[in-house]
């Protein structure tokens, strides 16, 4: 089971996002537990009430724990592991929420815990939380008989494509696969070997080499959306500047804009084709999505109790 973790505030934020059912097939309120509200919304504002007393911007502990693909988890495996989580961490008794999401056929976990202890009005320090949460995953893995990742056996072998959360909501607001636009991205840096060549093989592939405001190096794609370097090739900015120079020579973000045609695409023949098929593929995705949303309005005029599970 995979948990991923964070320290966060923005309570109301958090709420919405896990009570969105735009990006999820169903959701659960599951448990509501050390709060006089009954509703998660009530529930996140009394944690905001409490930690007024407090100086701590990040007050609310929220981790998501998702099994394998195919892997059938119960209630009670996901209580279990939410339980063993809270423990390691120091976080048993404190208020939390439990949320099952379900998207795609597929089901996962989210718990938001209050980090602020009631009687001290402190926040709990959670050290090495992730390292923890990380040999608990690996537990979880072997207790269930599950084919543990490589990446837990060595580090090393982990997936270089894996992305994060704000590389996916980039590549989703401007409809791209998050996973190929960092494989295209990647492959222009393990082909190349000094800036000229990165260059072009980026331009190749619909990108231009550009000085970012703050963040170094940055590819900026044909519809003018900024991809950080450092982040999406997982290289550290020491190893980008060793390769590609100073970016201070490089053009800016504005003046890339403006020297890239807007009919960029259709200049190329073979990315005039490239865009035309993914104009058939987002018109298609539309059908798809259209379609979605019908069968998850039927499924939730059904009666919970009268679905087979």
């Amino acid at each position: 089971m995979i948990l991923k973790a964070s320290e966060r505030g923005s309570a109301q934020n958090l709420a919405r996002h896990l009570l969105n059912t735009q990006d999820n097939d169903h959701i659960e309120v599951h448990a509501i537990n050390g709060f006089l509200a009954d509703d998660v919304a009530g529930a996140f504002e009394e944690i905001e009430a409490v930690n007024r007393a407090t100086r701590c911007k990040n007050f609310l502990f929220s981790l998501s724990l998702s099994p394998p693909e195919g892997a059938v988890v119960s209630n009670a495996d996901f209580e279990a592991a939410i339980e063993s989580a809270m423990q390691r961490l120091g976080l048993s008794g404190q208020p939390h929420v439990v949320i099952f999401h379900e998207k795609h056929g597929r089901r996962h976990c989210h718990l938001v815990v209050s980090r602020i202890d009631g009687t001290t009005l402190k926040a709990i320090n959670l050290p090495f939380f992730k390292e923890r949460l990380c040999q608990l995953s690996h537990e979880l893995y072997l207790h269930h008989g599950w084919d543990v990742p490589k990446g837990h056996e060595d580090r090393a072998q982990s997936d270089p494509l894996n992305f994060s959360l704000e590389e996916y909501q980039v590549a989703k607001r401007w409809k791209r696969d998050p996973r190929a636009t960092k494989a295209l991205l990647q492959s222009c840096w393990s082909g190349s070997d000094n800036a000229a060549s990165f260059q072009s093989a980026l331009a190749d592939a619909g990108f231009t080499l550009c000085r970012g405001d703050r963040r170094g190096f940055v590819a900026l794609d044909d519809i003018g959306k900024i991809y950080s370097l450092s982040r999406w090739l997982g290289v550290k900015p020491k190893a980008l500047e060793a390769r590609l120079g100073d970016p201070a020579l490089l053009p800016g973000i504005e003046e890339a804009r403006e020297n890239t045609p807007p009919n960029a695409a259709t200049a190329n023949p073979a990315s005039a084709k490239t865009a035309f098929q993914i104009a058939e593929i987002d018109a298609r995705i539309d059908i798809l999505l259209a379609s979605k949303t019908s069968i998850i309005i039927d499924q939730r005029r059904v009666p919970s109790g009268a679905r087979s599970r």
